[in-house]
This record gives structure tokens, sequence and C-alpha cells, in this order.
């Protein structure tokens, strides 16, 4: 037997703990084949744990997350607590404890999957989202005053540091220059093939009203990749317009870095374009040596469903993947894909939570057994 990862597991609320039993399954099946073990530890940070004591993330908490190799989250959002305290206590906490200053959501529309854009399929909606996670408008910087007055003041401030920015850029380039160079994208023209580009970043802003805080990202973006990056083809967009051209013209696109806010907003259009938040996963990833990095479904807890056994696991599933890839089983995270690819291609009838002609843990069956 090769590696043991020690893995983390936050079921979290609602249907979080169902898909992630489904995860866990199929990545109990990925190890077997692969060739490595996963030793598995439950958290129960979430909302029934708040209620019982009044905590979210603990300190201690936090030292026992970043014991492990990596965290398999299910989803935080209980209907009785009230918004914000558990999104801030739990998963925003991890991520500015643990460092993980990068998002990463692959929107992918996979075979068999329906999209709202006529005339798409599988072939043009394939690109990767590069979000800076521990800055900007999240950061919590402002205040209030004479709340509850006509008077009343709120200021919420977008912090950017050349640190934070660069560091996300630099993790934006590489992932483009590692993830295309051997099957470049398809939007380079021949002058940019000439050039020895083989994949396109493009910077993500607001560069013509949010003049400090995106010239900072411009500046740092055209020097970083101007020096260290020749090969990977640079471009611009306003948030706005990426909006317009996701919907119009999803190939356009090959990797995209922007802003923690901006970021926050076009994944999750990105995720309807793909099929809906029943197939999205991402990454909270610290990429340096040591780093934990936390695996999720994006698509909320979903309390209505819970217990019923409806909800569709494959986001979760495919977040366990993306676990595996950042753990450097790549084989084994390309084998999980191509299983859920199959299931959806082959199998699924809908996405939707009652609506895929399977149960829950049929669905995990289904992904488990193809792999297997």
């Amino acid at each position: 037997m090769g590696k043991t990862y020690k893995i983390a597991v936050v079921g979290g609320d609602g249907t979080g703990p169902e898909v992630a039993v489904e995860a866990l399954k199929v990545l109990d099946v990925a190890a077997g084949k692969f060739g490595f073990s996963l030793d598995k530890a439950d958290f129960d940070f979430g909302g029934e744990r708040y209620m019982r004591t009044g905590e979210t993330l603990t300190e201690s908490g936090i030292e026992d997350l970043r014991a492990h190799d990596a965290i398999l989250l299910g989803a935080i959002g209980h209907p009785d607590v009230q918004p914000g305290i558990l999104e801030k206590g739990i998963l925003l906490k991890a991520r500015f404890a643990l460092d993980q200053y990068i998002n990463l959501r692959p929107v992918k529309l996979y075979p068999g999957v329906e999209t709202p854009i006529k005339g798409k399929g599988p072939e043009d909606i394939c690109f990767t989202v590069v979000r800076e996670n521990t800055e900007g408008i999240y950061t919590g910087t402002g205040g209030q005053m004479k709340r509850g007055t006509p008077d009343e003041v709120a200021i919420q401030t977008s912090v950017n540091t050349r640190k934070g920015v660069e560091r996300c850029l630099r993790f934006a380039f590489d992932y483009a220059r590692r993830e295309h160079a051997k099957s470049p994208w398809k939007g380079l023209t021949d002058k940019d093939r000439e050039a020895g580009q083989t994949s396109q970043l493009t910077l993500v802003g607001k560069t013509n009203v949010l003049t400090y805080a995106f010239g900072l990202w411009d500046r740092a973006f055209h020097e970083v990749g101007g020096a260290d990056y020749a090969d990977v083809k640079r471009d611009y967009a306003h948030v706005d317009a990426t909006c317009m051209w996701f919907v119009k013209n999803p190939e356009w696109f090959d990797v995209i870095v922007t802003d923690n806010i901006f970021g926050d907003i076009i994944t999750d259009l990105g995720a309807m374009i793909q099929g809906g938040m029943g197939i999205a996963a991402g990454g909270n990833i610290n990429p340096d040596p040591g780093g934990v990095s936390m695996f999720e479904p994006i698509g909320g807890s979903a309390p209505k469903y819970t217990g019923q056994g409806v909800i569709n696991p494959l986001a979760a599933i495919c977040a366990g993947g993306m676990m595996l890839e950042n753990l450097g089983e790549r084989e084994a995270a390309d084998a999980i894909e191509d299983a859920v690819k199959w299931v959806t291609g082959e199998k699924l009838k809908s996405l939707g939570a009652g609506r895929m002609g399977f149960s829950t843990a049929e669905v995990g069956d289904l992904v488990a057994g193809r792999l297997a």
C-alpha cells in the first residue's frame, strides 16, 4: 500500500453529511484501486453543535484541522441559525486561519447535462476560475455607526495587498501553464501559437471604476505575466462584461483570475451554465508546502431535502476528486471524473433533487461501481 492521507471530514448541516458519505464511498474505492489509503476523522462543526454549545470553529478545532492533509466538507448552513454566524464562524474562519488563499472552481459541462445556453456543449463550457480567497471585501474591514437610525452609516472596505494579489496571480499563471500545456486552449490564434503560448489567463475586474484596487491587480498581472509567464496569453475583461460573455460565448474563456467578491459572484453563474449546483465543486486551497486545503460542493446545505435521500451527491464526489488531485493522486482524480461523466451521460435523468431517477446513495453506488 502506498501513502496514507489524513482526511478531516466535516459533514456539516442539512444534506451535507449525506453527500459527504457518498464522496467518501467513492474515495474509498479510488484508494483501493490506486494504491493509497485514507485515515479519516469526523468533526461535528455546524449548526447543531452551535445551537448545543454556542461554538463555531474553535481555536483547538483549527489546530485539529491543521494536523490533517486535507479537509472534505459537506455543507454549512442551518435554518435555525441566523445567516452569517456559521458562514463567518466556520467557513471564513477556516479559510483565513489555514491561509487558504485560493478558491479554485472548475466550470465544466459534463456529457448528458443540460445547460440553459442554447447551442453550447461540453467543448464550449470548460474553463476554471481562480478566485483570491482571503482578502478583498470579506476581510471584515469597516464598521457601522448610528445603527437603526435614519443617519446610519455602514462601511465595508475591500483590502488588496501586493503580496496577496501576486501570490494569487502566480497560482493562476502556474495553473494555466500546467493544465493546458499538453492540450492547448482552442481559442489561441496562429500568432499566439507562434509566440509559444498554450493557454490564456483572463483577469476579471473593474479597472474603469475601482481604480485603486484593480489598478493594483492590473499592474501586478502584467508585471508578473510579462516577466515570468510569456507562454501564457494575457487578457482582461470587466466583470459585468464577463457575466454577459459567460452566457453568450463561454468558449472564450480558459483560466480566469479575479478578486474575492467578483469570484464569488461569477462562479455561481458558472455553476448554472454547467448544469446547476448539483455538479459544481470547489477547493479552498493553501498551495504552500504543508498547507491544508478544504474541498466542498458549492450548492449549500439544502435543508428542505434533509434525510429524504434525493439530493445529488455528484458535486461532493467531484470535490473528493479535486482533493485527490491536490494531494498528488492525479490518476485517481481523473478516474473519478471519468466515472462521473459516465453517470451523467448514461444514467441520470436530471441533476435536480428528486429528479435523478436514483436515490442519493444509488448515485454514489453508480460512480463507485464504474470506478471499480
